[in-house]
């Protein structure tokens, strides 16, 4: 593993949590380049061939393994667009963490597009983490757009933890599943921005086997002058069941479109869909400023709670 400096260490423990190099299966990647990478007996990690990404491919029935996937940029102007691939064998139970962040002190933009493909096979089951975080004092951007795409066999169950709480300038995130028989999806998104951040999530799910579901929810904070919109559409094409949320804080001078929608194609098909958007009520400033908190310390209180 080559040496990272302290600034991609940093950015490292934000969007991975990792502060040495991890057990298990890693391929960490810095400015373009492997940092690091090591696969185990029942996780192999490789190059593809013919455009700048992994394939990960897990044994059927591995359990109580991780596999460490994150980027990290420090490069003003750097743009890239990355394509991974994972193959979920049958009965495996297994923890992906991805994510990315970006330090920008420069006055160019720096992307990273990551496409995400999932493979998932009969009886797997995978918790599957993705954080993005930004920093840094330059005027360029930071600029983050991931497309997932999970396609999910007969009684498999996909969880997905989707993470921006700071500093990402522009994002667009775009989620595609399909599931067959008895699958379960589980979406739970947490979304903060602010300055002149724009932010846009859009998920479209299709339940096309008997007895699968899909648990979208999405909690956001948009504050200053920022702007997000949740694009969430729950497709039922068989007997099954749908749930799509939107809740939101809204602050200062911020906007957010809430667009949920649902098609139902089957007459078993139960779907429903829930959006709130609102200010910080005022008795629950009012209470923890009794508490001897500033009207600053008690809206960073509730919009932690929030979001967590």
């Amino acid at each position: 593993m080559i040496q990272l400096d302290e600034i991609q260490k940093r950015l490292l423990s934000e969007v991975a949590d990792l502060h040495t190099v991890p057990e298990g299966a890693y391929n960490i990647r810095s400015n373009s380049k492997s940092a690091g990478r090591q696969s185990t007996a029942n996780i192999e990690i490789t190059s593809k061939e013919d455009v700048s990404g992994l394939e990960i491919r897990i044994k059927p029935g591995t359990r109580n393994e991780s596999v460490h996937i994150p980027v990290v940029m420090t490069e003003s102007g750097l743009k890239e667009v990355v394509y991974n691939d994972f193959y979920i064998g049958d009965n495996a139970d297994v923890v992906i963490i991805a994510g990315c962040g970006i330090d920008n002190c420069g006055n160019q933009d720096s992307q990273h597009d990551g496409v995400h493909r999932f493979f998932v096979g009969k009886n797997a089951k995978i918790k599957y983490v993705e954080k993005h975080y930004g920093s840094g004092d330059g005027k360029g951007k930071r600029i983050l757009n991931p497309l997932t795409e999970v396609y999910q066999e007969e009684n498999s169950s996909v969880t997905m933890e989707m993470v921006q709480i700071k500093g990402v300038d522009d994002t667009e995130r775009k989620t595609v599943a399909k599931l067959d028989a008895n699958a379960k999806l589980v979406v739970r998104e947490r979304l903060m921005t602010h300055g002149e951040q724009t932010a846009i999530s859009v998920y479209t799910v299709e339940l096309n086997g008997k007895g699968s579901s899909a648990d979208v929810v999405s909690r956001s904070v948009a504050k200053d002058d920022s702007y997000q919109k949740f694009d969430a559409k729950i497709i039922g094409n068989a007997e099954c069941s749908g749930h799509t949320e939107c809740d939101s804080i809204i602050m200062d001078n911020g906007r957010i479109l809430a667009v949920p929608g649902l098609e139902a194609n089957c007459v078993d098909a139960s779907l429903v869909h829930e959006a709130a958007i609102g200010k910080i009520a005022g008795e629950q400033l009012i209470k923890l400023m009794t508490l001897g908190l500033t009207e600053q310390e008690a809206e960073e209180q509730i919009i932690n709670g929030f979001l967590r």
